[in-house]
């Protein structure tokens, strides 16, 4: 172990929970963003801000993630993730009793400064009481644990939207069940482990992690394309029960579980052969997600994209995780929370580019897309490929 106190089961289950947190906040009103487009529909501005409610978090914690990073490395994981986890829930739960949607949007915002907080802490804690293959194990099942629980809250937030558009705030409480359990079980790592670490390098390895951040980013604008456009391309095919919404939307997230699955089973690849495999599994199921107008297949194809953006995330984070020591690990998970959130704001944006506001034009704009990652993954075997090579010839 990499602490002097023994990490186990509960440790475990717990910092893969909270790491859920952020995902719950970013898919849980995805399946009723259509009702809340009807509610505020006179709202000035409610064709950008509705979507803008559910991406705004990703927005907070790609520009707060860094500083979240650097406070984590200076100060501490356990005492910001108790505090993180307080704002979580109060800030979750406003638009139960919010009626103003720039108001409601104003609340997802201090959402996603908590979510920033939580994501860092957790992730950098995993890194912190496991080593070696435990660890790489743990970030899997990070992200398998994100994904059945963005697959079980779209289906419960997609029930609960039937009652109403707010119902499904009510879950954002459960931070209020996290507080205790993370104050009894989870621990600062030991100074000792700070006395011991051999850093990498003298400074911070930007040079190593920049490439990773990049397609963390990419990962990142993948990753939201399901939850923030299928309800939309459902409607076009005559499809606008949020229950019906939400199981598609959840077969993505259990693409997702089943790709990060794959990347158990194929850790013997090279990372640049990870990403490039993920890439073209993501525009597959892209791909096959914009032309289809059967219900069934769009399950499919939601399911196949997620496989490839499932593989993609465990990748990455094992990689950054690889580049850095204890002393840099903060700001490491940081830079990446901040990338794939970044992504994550940015993918509604690019298809509302794309499509001009019609989403008579949704179809189009997703298979330009998924073209996009397709091309992406020789990118990614090649440039990465060089600089792992690079790495290794400044190592001999």
């Amino acid at each position: 172990m990499s602490t002097e106190r023994s990490a186990g089961a509960a440790q475990s289950v717990l910092l893969l929970f909270g790491s859920c947190l952020p995902v719950l906040g970013a898919v849980l009103i995805a399946p009723v963003l259509p009702r809340l487009q009807a509610h505020f529909f006179d709202s000035p501005g409610s064709t950008v801000l509705v979507p803008v409610a559910l991406t705004i978090p990703a927005l907070m914690i790609a520009l707060v993630a860094p500083i979240a990073g650097a406070l984590v490395d200076r100060f501490g994981r356990r005492a910001l993730l108790l505090a993180c986890m307080l704002v979580y829930t109060l800030c979750g739960t406003l638009p139960l009793i919010l009626d103003s949607l720039p108001l409601i949007v104003a609340s997802r915002a201090g959402l996603g400064l908590a979510e920033a907080g939580i994501m860092t802490c957790c992730t950098t804690l995993i890194g912190d009481y496991f080593e070696g293959e435990r660890r790489e194990r743990l970030f899997a099942l990070q992200m398998v644990a994100s994904s059945l629980s963005a697959a079980l809250f779209m289906a419960v937030g997609g029930s609960l939207g039937e009652v109403g558009w707010r119902a499904p705030f009510v879950l954002y409480a459960v931070g209020l069940l996290c507080i205790p359990l993370m104050a009894k079980l989870l621990w600062e790592p030991a100074a000792s482990q700070l006395e011991n670490s051999t850093p990498s390098s003298s400074s911070f390895p930007w040079t190593k992690l920049l490439p990773l951040y990049l397609v963390s980013l990419l990962a990142g604008v993948s990753l939201f394309i399901v939850p923030v456009q299928a309800g939309f391309l459902l409607n076009l095919i005559h499809v606008d029960a949020p229950q019906q919404i939400g199981i598609t939307m959840g077969a993505n997230q259990l693409g997702v579980l089943a790709g990060a699955l794959l990347f158990h089973i194929f850790s013997g690849f090279s990372a640049p052969r990870l990403l490039a495999i993920g890439f073209v599994i993501a525009g597959a199921g892209g791909a096959l997600m914009s032309q289809t107008e059967n219900v069934a297949l769009m399950v499919v194809a939601v399911l196949i994209n997620g496989m490839g953006v499932g593989l993609l995330l465990p990748t990455l984070i094992t990689q950054v995780m690889q580049e850095v020591d204890f002393t840099q690990r903060g700001r490491a998970t940081g830079g990446f929370t901040a990338a794939i959130f970044a992504g994550e704001f940015l993918s509604p944006l690019i298809i509302l580019s794309l499509t001009g506001g019609d989403h008579a034009g949704l179809p189009f704009a997703l298979l330009l897309f998924a073209i996009a990652q397709l091309v992406l993954a020789p990118i990614c075997l090649v440039l990465l490929r060089k600089r792992r090579k690079a790495y290794v010839a400044e190592a001999v």
